[in-house]
């Protein structure tokens, strides 16, 4: 498979296969709580099985063109991803997220990866419009939005309960035209 270079800080953006199954999960255990503060991203993923199984869900939907899962690697090792989801080519609209362990912050991993696939997503498949959905509260996710030149939305108020709490929801976007002229004057 591919393997895209970020920078030279020897970090990489691959697909996230279900053959990565053991190394998905001593990632996600090195970084469990961390990445599950907002959303419950791979909670499923406990032991190698239910690992592959989350792989290979997004797997299907590679397949099925609906969503697709990409690991960050830095220096060789699993620190994160990125992924769209609810992917419809034909509406042209799709959402995408991503997470992080923390030895993947702080180094633009994440932004670096979204151009890449944003410029995919506009230029190879047609999107007309990308979301990022994220917590109020996670102040990380939300600057992505940002760098990544988007325009909030919205709120969704208390929409999404996760660790006990009603989480407000905050919804960005960017469309096709405003990221070509935004890409083309950087």
């Amino acid at each position: 498979m591919y393997a895209i270079s970020l920078g030279d800080d020897g970090a990489e953006l691959r697909p996230l296969e279900p053959w990565h199954a053991e190394e998905f999960l001593a990632h996600l255990e090195r970084g469990r709580e961390f990445i599950n503060r907002f959303v419950p991203f791979g909670e499923k993923a406990t032991d190698v099985a239910g690992a592959r199984e989350v792989l290979q869900r997004h797997a299907d939907g590679r397949a099925a063109d609906t969503s697709s899962l990409h690991g960050l690697w830095l220096d060789g090792r699993l620190v994160g991803g990125v992924l769209f989801l609810n992917f419809d080519a034909a509406q042209g609209t799709c959402e995408a997220g991503c997470w992080l362990e923390p030895a993947g912050t702080g180094r633009g991993l994440v932004t670096r990866a979204m151009r890449v696939l944003l410029d995919w997503a506009f230029e190879e498949r047609g999107m007309h419009r990308v979301e990022w959905i994220a917590a109020a509260g996670n102040e990380p996710s939300l600057n992505v939005a940002r760098r990544l030149g988007m325009t909030r939305d919205g709120v969704l108020r208390q929409s999404y309960p996760h660790g006990g709490v009603r989480h407000d929801m905050e919804v960005w976007s960017v469309l096709a035209p405003e990221w070509r002229a935004a890409r083309d004057g950087r």
